[in-house]
């Protein structure tokens, strides 16, 4: 296990700094089933989306939500415990990446459809993992210099695109789910508008315990009242087999094929700026100090989990930003509730019964508490632009014109469907590609790379501030935040033997 880092509390006492705090098993257990629910839909939908357009049979198609959970669950416990230097041992949940959907979908298609198109995308997945974890290794100076490419403003815009481009994905499930009868009824608006303000009155009476479960305890009665009126159905639980064990190449040996790897390795490149960001902000979140080694770590524990999952029958993971606004909204900074939730997905990947009754919440309760939870995502970008000055037209036009393109794919779809190749259509046909990109770019062009770590150094056109090893907080910490001193909790963050070449 990682050490434990140390600080001052103000009684002059050593304490433990709230990520690295190991909570009560009781409240582990809720906190991380509360993980769990929040993940879960985002988890399935990818293996649902692309089996259903590659024609996978029923029984397939519960073996990938099987295999997805279980690699997820694996992934995120590397994530949040960490293994020597992989994973940045903060609260961050590992999940499918929802970048990958269209590049995969366009691979399989591709290669013909059904488990022969699967055996292509897990080549080219298990390809585009290792690259990841290779270059998460990179010398500290090369490292470094890639680094600079990622100023806040460039990873708030990330994740402010990542907000708001999941924002629609909560609202289709408030709606009842795309693609399902009832899709637009009012009473699944009813459900989800029940739902998020039975969330917002917990949150409301400001107390702690109730604050922080109340995304599970709002996904719990919004559930029972569905049932209770007959729209929550348990009858696919009697159906699901009682165990379901994953093994390594279920679907047979993979194809490596050379532009399916090119296309996952731009997915990865874009993924690599999702991690970056959401281990920023949450970083942010719980006043834990966040450098490049850090930043390592984390896209080490991706490139891991993504080989891993193309060996397992999965697809590319990412840090979740979903659960980064979970954290925001619940103040639950312990990374030891993530690897309860990693331990609770790994059972619902060997149990298809306990995964069936997770899949019983109706969507338009799911929806709910997911647009609540997205929107906090939003937000979370929001506030690391805040360390930007914004006032500087450069950094506008940056933020601007980033949102402009992420909101392309979804306001004109005909675009990429019938005036693009379908090749280069699968790669740009994604919100958070296009404003990820031209966040990058246009903060090359007017801004230029960032000086030294991008969030130790104040980066072009953001506004000045005390040097934080006078201050003793990192400059991207928060105020609120400030009272313990950073200096002891970066040794948490150091690995017990360095290696020279450690950024």
């Amino acid at each position: 296990m990682a050490r434990v880092a140390a600080r001052l509390s103000t009684d002059g006492k050593q304490s433990t700094h709230p990520v690295d705090e190991v909570l009560p098993v009781p409240k582990l257990a809720l906190y991380g089933f509360q993980h769990v629910l929040a993940f879960y839909a985002g988890a399935v939908i990818v293996p649902i989306i692309v089996g259903s357009a590659l024609k996978l049979s029923p029984e397939q198609l519960v073996y990938l939500i099987n295999a997805d959970l279980f690699t997820c669950g694996i992934a995120s416990i590397i994530q949040a415990w960490g293994i020597g230097r992989i994973g940045a041992r903060l609260p961050l949940i590992q999940g499918v990446t929802f970048t990958a959907v269209s590049p995969m979908i366009a691979i399989g298609l591709g290669a013909g459809g059904g488990t022969a198109a699967l055996l292509v995308i897990y080549g080219a997945v298990i390809t585009a993992g290792i690259a990841t974890f290779a270059f998460a290794w990179l010398p500290a100076k090369a490292f470094r210099m890639v680094m600079r490419l990622f100023p806040p403003v460039v990873t708030g815009t990330v994740i402010t695109v990542l907000g708001i481009v999941l924002i629609p994905v909560g609202l289709n499930d408030a709606a009842g789910g795309l693609g399902s009868p009832d899709f637009g009824e009012p009473k699944n608006f009813a459900y989800a508008g029940g739902t998020m303000l039975f969330i917002l009155i917990l949150m409301k009476l400001g107390r702690p315990f109730l604050s922080s479960i109340a995304i599970l305890l709002g996904l719990v009665v919004g559930t029972a009242v569905a049932f209770l009126l007959g729209d929550a159905k348990f009858g696919d639980v009697a159906k699901s087999d009682w165990i379901g064990v994953t093994t390594p190449f279920h679907f047979g040996v993979p194809k490596f094929e050379w532009f399916p790897i090119v296309l996952m390795l731009i997915v990865m490149l874009i993924t690599m700026v999702e991690t970056t960001g959401d281990t920023y902000a949450v970083g942010d979140i719980v006043g834990k100090e966040v450098d490049s080694e850090t930043v390592a770590r984390a896209l080490r524990a991706d490139g891991a989990a993504t080989a891993l999952g193309g060996v397992l029958n999965s697809f590319p993971y990412v840090a979740f930003a979903e659960n980064v606004g979970l954290v925001r909204m619940t103040k639950v900074k312990s990374r030891f509730v993530v690897v309860a939730a990693g331990v609770f997905m790994i059972i619902l990947g060997l149990l298809p019964k306990a995964a069936a009754i997770v899949a019983a919440v109706p969507h338009g309760v799911l929806g709910g508490a997911a647009t609540v939870m997205f929107a906090m995502v939003a937000l979370a970008g929001i506030q690391t632009l805040g360390k930007v000055d914004l006032k500087e037209e450069k950094n506008a036009l940056i933020v601007g014109i980033s949102l402009a393109f992420a909101l392309l794919p979804a306001t004109v779809p005909v675009f990429f469907t019938k005036h693009m190749d379908a090749d280069l259509s699968s790669l740009l046909n994604s919100g958070v590609t296009l404003g990820a990109t031209a966040a990058i770019v246009l903060n090359l062009i007017l801004n230029g790379p960032a000086k030294d770590d991008a969030h130790d150094t104040p980066a072009a056109g953001t506004p000045a501030a005390a040097p934080a090893e006078d201050a003793k907080v990192p400059a991207a910490v928060p105020a609120q935040a400030a009272a313990p001193a950073p200096a002891a909790e970066k040794a948490d963050d150091a690995d017990p033997s360095p290696s020279p070449s450690a950024p």
